[in-house]
Formats: structure tokens, C-alpha cells, sequence
């Protein structure tokens, strides 16, 4: 996704914050040139040449003299919502970049009560679209996660990725203010985990992903902007499933190193397009902080974390076993419902739905 503003963007919604300064309106009888060329000035005039930020911002520098701040933020955090916002407004930033992919997007864009409402239901639609979107073992892996987050908002009451919408809120305000979505497919993600785990790792972690109930507090979520509970935290992870944070972590981090990079270069300046260094802010997870610290300046090929391994045999069995099982329930259910009932049972959107995904593919 990629919002250019070179104008305040109406469709982000106004300031909740009285104090913040908005775009004034443009004299009239101005040249499209020397529209740009004010609105420049006007964001270099707020832009703050040593900006007092929160101390989860990190501020790493490009070959070219462009400035990336680093957001590190815990995603069910309303203070990582403040340092955000307080750090999109200090910096006025050519580029803000978030970990999120086009399959999550749509988180950007959805009211709170709705979010709640998405994240506490995960239904037979939800699985669906997870096997199809991530193959069978990914998606019941997904399905199991989405439960763990579901688990968090229902302890909080609280939706995730708040920062990320605030993120985007903040950037429509920004004049020429881009926004680009920085995370990997998370399909690739979760085919990738799924395939570096052996047979005994899978279940180990479906189990403990299916009886999570710890409580989780605010308090708690708050401790994982602290680095050293994070690197604590990730110690354990290594030693209970080394691949899973290979790849969850290590390989998105650089995947979002790559990002960021591309993002944090230089850019053309009215009135006579001058080459100028770039100021970006990057949201992401706390987590992936110290990854991105240490492959900033790192020479780094995206293509060998992108490739798919082709699905095993075991997975191919299951899978069909799996549709078997699925038809069989549901030919019983007809049968067992008489004319009518089955009818009205076949005429279900998501038994329907269910029906179209296992019919098998054109020859």
C-alpha cells in the first residue's frame, strides 16, 4: 500500500490532539509548483532538527545521510500509540514504513468495536480462508495464532496493531508523507515455519498454542517494549523452537531491514527536484529491533527468505484425509437431516463455501 499526501488527507480523519497545528489553506491563484514548493517549506518549518522522542526510538542512518527512527512497540499497547504519533509529528517524515503486508491491511482501515469483534471470532469462514490463502498445516498453524491473539484481546479488550493505524492517521497529516507496508507475505511466513518444524515441533507447539490461558495484563504487554525482557523472552523461544524464530523472526527482520532501506533514500525537493536525504519512521514490533540494528549496514539477498518449499507427501495425505473426513460428516449431516433439512443445510453460505473448496481442481 502506498499513500502519497501531498496535501493533509481528509479521509485519516481530524486531529484528537488540540495542540497539534493544522495545514493552513493555500493562497489562492497558486501554481501547482508553487503549492508544492510551500507545503515543502511548511513541513521543514515543524520538522524538528533534534526532536525530543520516547526512549523506544532507535535512529540508525543511511550511506546517504537519510535518518530512519525506529518505532520498537508492543502491539497491544496504547503508549506505543503515543510514541508514534509523537514521533511521526516531531520528524515530519518523507516515508513511514510498518510491519505489516497487503494480507493485513485491512486492519488499517477498521474501527475498534469492529477489530474487537473480528479478533474475539474466529469461525469456519476464517479457517477456510486461512487453508486456502496458506495451504492446510500453515493455516491451522494461522488458525491457532489468530486463537492466541484473540486470547490477548479478550484479557485487554483491546485490538491489535492500534500503532499501525495510528501510524497511518499521523502520515495522512504529513504533507507528501508516503506510507508502505514493510512485513513479508505472511503466507510465506507461515509456509516457511511450518516447513522448518519436524512432525513432533508441530504438535508440541499446537498443543501449547490450543490450552493458552495465562491472564495477560496491560502491565505485561507494556514490559515487551523493555529490550532486555524481550531478549530474555526470545532466549527461551530459541531454545524451545530455534527454527520457528529463524523464521517468524530473524527472517523478517531482514525482510524489513531490506524495507526500510529502500525506503530511507533520498528524495527530489521543489522547486527544482534537488536531491535531498530522506527522513523515516519505521513501526515495528520491539522484537525486531535488535535484528534490524544488526543488519542495517549488512549486505542482504531477500530472495533466499522468499522460496516456498513444495508441500511434503505427509502434508499431501493429511490434507486429503482431512477433505475425506470433512465430505463424510457432511453427507451424514444431510442424510441424517431428511429432504428438507438438508436442503436448507446445502443452502448455508458457509457450508456452500466449504462444498467449493473441496471440489478438486480442472484436470
Amino acid at each position: 500500500m502506498d499513500q502519497d499526501n501531498n496535501s493533509e488527507d481528509e479521509s485519516v480523519g481530524p486531529s484528537e490532539d488540540p495542540s497539534e497545528e493544522e495545514l493552513p489553506c493555500l493562497p489562492p491563484g497558486l501554481s501547482d509548483g508553487e503549492a508544492m514548493e510551500l507545503l515543502w517549506q511548511l513541513r521543514a518549518q515543524r520538522r524538528q532538527s533534534s526532536p525530543d522522542l520516547p526512549e523506544t526510538v532507535t535512529c540508525l542512518t543511511a550511506p546517504d545521510g537519510s535518518l530512519l527512527y525506529l518505532v520498537g512497540t508492543a502491539h497491544f499497547s496504547d503508549s506505543s500509540k503515543k510514541d508514534v504519533a509523537t514521533t511521526i509529528r516531531a520528524v515530519q517524515p518523507d516515508v513511514v514504513v510498518v510491519e505489516l503486508c497487503q494480507y493485513r491491511v485491512s486492519m488499517l482501515k477498521m474501527d475498534e468495536n469492529t477489530l474487537l469483534k473480528e479478533a474475539k471470532d474466529i469461525n469456519l469462514d476464517k479457517v477456510q480462508q486461512a487453508i486456502k490463502q496458506n495451504g492446510l498445516m500453515s493455516g491451522l498453524m494461522q488458525i491457532l495464532l489468530l486463537k492466541v491473539s484473540a486470547h490477548i484481546t479478550e484479557q485487554l479488550g483491546m485490538a491489535p496493531g492500534g500503532e499501525f493505524r495510528e501510524a497511518f492517521k499521523e502520515a495522512g497529516r504529513v504533507p507528501f508523507c508516503k506510507f508502505h507496508l514493510g512485513d513479508r507475505p505472511i503466507p510465506v511466513t507461515f509456509k516457511r515455519a511450518i516447513a522448518a518444524l519436524s512432525l513432533w515441533q508441530k504438535a508440541r507447539l499446537a498443543w501449547g498454542l490450543c490450552f493458552l490461558s495465562d491472564p495477560i495484563s496491560k502491565e505485561d504487554v507494556e514490559k515487551c517494549k523493555q529490550k532486555d525482557l524481550l531478549e530474555q523472552t526470545m532466549s527461551e523461544m530459541i531454545g524451545e523452537f530455534p527454527a520457528l524464530h529463524q523464521t517468524i523472526v530473524a527472517e523478517r527482520d531482514i525482510y524489513l531491514t531490506h524495507t526500510l532501506r529502500q525506503a530511507t533514500r533520498c528524495v527530489e525537493a521543489p522547486p527544482n527536484a534537488q536531491k535531498v536525504p530522506a527522513v523515516v519512521v519505521g513501526v515495528v514490533g520491539m522484537g525486531h529491533v535488535p535484528g534490524i540494528e544488526k543488519n542495517w549496514e549488512k549486505q542482504l539477498n531477500i530472495n533466499e527468505i522468499m522460496s516456498v518449499a513444495p508441500p511434503s507427501r505427509f502434508g499431501w495425505v493429511l490434507h486429503t484425509v482431512i477433505k475425506g473426513v470433512m465430505m463424510g460428516i457432511l453427507g451424514y449431516a444431510c442424510y441424517r437431516a431428511g429432504g428438507s433439512l438438508g436442503r436448507a443445510l446445502l443452502s448455508l453460505r458457509g457450508v456452500q463455501s466449504l462444498l467449493e473448496s473441496l471440489r478438486p481442481p480442472p484436470a
